[in-house]
């Protein structure tokens, strides 16, 4: 992904989970801590490099195109360029020539809910790894699709499953703290995410989560605390005070916090039940 200054990825924190509440946030991206492909190289993080990454990839792809390496690399580039309906466009090319390979299937299934495509998306996840072997990258991603398909019960069973496979990742974790954000559990929104805000793997994204949901609960001395990890006092406290007039101007995150006041039972990961335990492909 390109690299972004800490307020810009705040603000971005902000919008998706804004969005996913309000119903129109597309973006499928890294936050689904969903593992590269063996087909897969490593992206640049940097624009500059990411463009010519991209521009490199594709021209392999436009000498053959559909070819599973050439297609993974080059869609994976548009994604992260947010050029979501052309990387779609690339997978599936890849999966009409593959329709039984899971990582291209994988990779299209990412692709489409990036798009937006959110039923085709959940129809190609369901078929992008065995039944023997299910992956917890992909998994937290079915998680996401459902949590955007108002889903919350579904998406938070695929978390809990993913987490039965690669225990306390972060960014698993990160999404079932949204996921109960958005059904209106802010306590154990919050413990989710403290426990992934603890994890040394844990970055940027998943302290900002945890800092909007601390703002929810109306506690915004501790968000403006966890927010100074990644930013200085005063973007911190300016990123504070506009979610603050965010909740104060729109129903919705009214809505979300009354229902935050509410304690609410909710399964914890390690008492998720009928999950398969299996390495990630």
């Amino acid at each position: 992904m390109p690299s972004m200054k800490p307020r810009s990825r705040f603000a971005g924190a902000l919008v998706v989970l804004a969005a996913v509440w309000l119903g129109g946030c597309k973006d499928f991206g890294d936050v689904t801590g969903s593992i590269a492909s063996s087909s897969s190289s490593t992206l640049p993080s940097e624009p500059d490099a990411l463009r010519a990454y991209a521009d490199h990839w594709g021209k392999i792809y436009g000498e053959k195109p559909g070819e599973k390496y050439a297609s993974i690399n080059y869609a994976r580039a548009l994604r992260a360029l947010t050029r979501y309906d052309e990387a779609a466009a690339v997978m599936q090319a890849a999966a009409v020539k593959a329709p039984r390979d899971f990582e291209i299937l994988g990779e299209y299934g990412k692709a489409l809910a990036d798009k937006g495509d959110l039923n085709q998306a959940k129809d190609v996840l369901t078929r992008s790894y065995p039944s023997d072997r299910p992956n917890w990258g992909l998994m937290s991603v079915q998680g996401s699709v459902a949590d955007r398909l108002d889903d919350h019960e579904g998406a938070q069973a695929f978390y809990h499953a993913a987490l039965k496979i690669a225990p306390d990742e972060p960014f698993v974790l990160c999404n079932l703290g949204l996921s109960y954000a958005l059904s209106k559990h802010l306590g154990p929104a919050e413990e989710t995410l403290r426990q992934a805000a603890a994890n040394p793997k844990a970055d940027a994204r998943v302290r900002q989560n945890l800092a909007l949901v601390l703002a929810l609960e109306g506690k915004f001395g501790e968000a403006e605390e966890v927010s100074r990890h990644d930013m200085s006092p005063e973007e911190a406290a300016k990123n504070v005070e506009a979610i603050r007039s965010m909740i104060a101007q729109n129903d919705s995150w009214r809505a979300l916090q009354r229902g935050g006041g509410k304690r609410t039972t909710v399964a914890t990961p390690d008492r998720a039940t009928n999950e398969p335990a299996a390495n990630p492909s």
